[in-house]
């Protein structure tokens, strides 16, 4: 169990771990605290948005709906792999879940997956007081692609707030892993997400060792060069490492060498 970090110390995480951050108006303050309590905190959980488009669904889960008021995230990652703070505190993003998998995943003690959870929103414990929540643009169809700019995204967010409170991969879950009657993040799969954060976790925050990367649909070289290297203006040194020029079109499916971060 943790007490929440402040939100000086929050955005401090994500941008030491290289997120790609934006903020929307007054988002340290923006939240649902005089609802009910905001903490302990004991992980991360990850959504999709049923949603498309950056401006649209940042407004939404700013501001929510009439039956859902906002903010229902603490942060929304748009495909280009770009964090958008939208709230700080309590947030309508978790609602009920399994009591059982709250407690493993503060002992951070199962396998590749949490237990099936057995209850949901109508009948669970109160997920927006544990977690911090991040919305991930994607229509949650099984078709949406996923870029891999936002995967690197979600990685980043996790192990930054894990490094912050010092807990393990174990910590970040999917909103399907907590509730028995949500599906999302659908279209990967949470325990490689969690292999991904587990290897970041061991090396420094931000650090890159090159290596390569997989092109997905509506990658420039420009968001792949702020992504990995975070600095767009770094695409130069892709084209030059693979023998590109500047304007070179890129395919999904191709695979670029990268330099040291």
């Amino acid at each position: 169990m943790a007490t929440p970090l402040s939100a000086a110390k929050f955005i401090a995480a994500l941008r030491a771990e290289g997120v790609r951050v934006q903020e929307h108006g007054d988002w340290p303050h923006h939240n649902r605290n005089r609802k009910g309590p905001w903490g302990p905190v004991n992980g991360v959980m990850i959504h999709h948005t049923v949603t498309k488009g950056t401006a649209r669904t940042v407004e939404i889960c700013r501001d929510g709906h009439t039956d859902l008021p906002g903010p229902l995230c603490h942060g929304v990652i748009d495909k280009d792999g770009v964090v958008h703070l939208v709230g700080y505190g309590r947030a309508n993003h978790a609602g009920g879940g399994d009591p059982a998998v709250l407690a493993r995943v503060v002992a951070e003690d199962y396998g590749d997956q949490p237990p099936v959870p057995k209850k949901g929103n109508l009948n669970g414990t109160d997920g927006n007081r544990h977690f911090y929540g991040f919305e991930c643009i994607n229509l949650g169809n099984g078709k949406d692609p996923w870029t891999e700019a936002q995967l690197e995204a979600i990685e980043k967010v996790g192990a930054a707030i894990c490094r912050a409170h010092g807990w393990t991969a174990r910590s970040v879950i999917g909103h399907l892993e907590w509730s028995n009657d949500k599906i999302d993040p659908r279209g990967f799969g949470m325990p490689g997400m969690r292999d991904r954060i587990a290897a970041r976790l061991k090396t420094k925050p931000g650090s890159s060792t090159g290596g390569t990367y997989t092109v997905g649909k509506g990658d420039t070289l420009w968001s792949i060069a702020a992504s990995k290297l975070g600095d767009g203006n770094r695409y130069r040194e892709i084209a030059k490492l693979n023998g590109l020029k500047d304007a070179d079109a890129i395919t999904p499916g191709q695979k670029l060498k990268l330099p040291k971060r």
